[in-house]
């Protein structure tokens, strides 16, 4: 097995918890680099990933001819940037969501990797969450009939501001909708495609915050809503998922227990029931499927981060197609850039 030597510019959250882990631990790939310009990042990533060269400078990735893959992991201001460089580079490219701040940086950087015959993909790995696998799996059963309502939150508690965080400040694309908003965007669109009109509400809830901290964002489909919403002030945990349909409905509490997991040091490597939510946190569904009534918990399938991998050295390796495509994520911020112009000018918006 030819293993795909690979970098990563970028040690923060994004870097040390979504991907290096899986680089490092896979069979399939070798993590050559890691780029931080940050000296405490710099140990950590020493310590953690002893075999990897740490470097202060994205160049040193970019202009390294071994390496075939180059992963952006650094703050969304700097995604364009880094990833035309490396596409120019002959590199193939995993951006971290959000894809960029603007539909027509997206167009740009993906009229880049066709001329460069480069693969081009955005991070989007809540499509393999264990809660959303499941919700999926229902729909496209048809569990609850035809569906007329899916709503999904993303919501945590943390009443103070970061002052050491970007996502915190007015920079462009700073905020939840750019963060948070990315993934639940990304899977309404996975399950629905686009809607025909949306409408948004943003605030900034928290005193002294500068970026947007809430969301609420509707799609509107035919015969269907949806609503995203995520907070930064909800403490009583909301359901994350609510769907409603001709036949029954589905709600379902608690989160997919992988992030929990990478962050305490476990990967799909070194543990066992990778993925598996615990059965105190099942959806549970009511519903009449063919006269037959179905009501209690349903299980959960298994969440699986790894597969995102698995899919990337499939598509490098034996040109297997991609599962998150560049244009698929250049959709999440037509989206985010919606939602925006539709808070601003208060009003329902058209999207074409």
């Amino acid at each position: 097995m030819q293993k795909i030597e690979t970098g990563i510019i970028g040690f923060g959250t994004g870097g040390r918890i979504f991907h290096a882990p899986f680089v490092y631990g896979s069979d399939r790939f070798l993590l050559k680099k890691i780029c931080t310009s940050r000296a405490a990042s710099a140990d950590l990533a020493r310590t953690s990933f002893p075999q990897t060269e740490i470097v202060p400078q994205a160049d040193s990735l970019i202009n390294d001819a071994s390496i075939e893959l180059i992963i952006i992991a650094t703050p969304n201001t700097s995604h364009l940037t880094l990833a035309k460089k490396a596409l120019l580079a002959g590199k193939h490219v995993i951006v971290e969501k959000p894809f960029t701040i603007k539909v027509a940086e997206a167009d740009e950087l993906i009229a880049l990797a066709a001329k460069q015959d480069r693969l081009l993909t955005v991070h989007h790995n809540r499509r393999w969450d264990s809660d959303f696998k499941t919700v999926k799996k229902i729909i496209d059963q048809k569990l609850l009939g035809i569906l007329v309502e899916y709503e999904a939150h993303f919501d945590r508690f943390r009443n103070e501001i970061k002052t050491d965080s970007w996502r915190e400040t007015e920079t462009a694309g700073a905020g939840i909708l750019y963060d948070l908003g990315a993934h639940l965007i990304d899977q309404a669109l996975c399950l629905f495609g686009m809607p025909a009109e949306l409408f948004s509400h943003l605030q900034v809830q928290r005193p002294g915050g500068k970026s947007i901290d809430y969301f609420e964002l509707l799609l509107f489909y035919h015969g269907l809503k949806v609503t995203l919403k995520a907070g930064m002030l909800v403490r009583e945990p909301l359901p994350h998922f609510i769907l409603s349909g001709t036949q029954g409905s589905f709600v379902k509490y608690g989160m997919d227990t992988q992030e929990v997991a990478l962050k305490n040091g476990l990967t799909p490597f070194n543990s066992l029931n990778w993925g598996e939510e615990p059965d105190t946190i099942w959806g549970r569904i009511n519903t009449d499927i063919n006269g037959v009534h179905q009501h209690g918990s349903i299980k959960s399938e298994k969440g699986d981060y790894p597969a995102f991998y698995e899919n990337i050295y499939n598509a490098i390796r034996f040109n297997a197609p991609l599962a998150v495509t560049a244009q698929q994520a250049r959709d999440t911020i037509k989206i985010i850039e919606l939602a925006l112009k539709s808070n601003s000018e208060k009003r329902t918006i058209r999207v074409a």
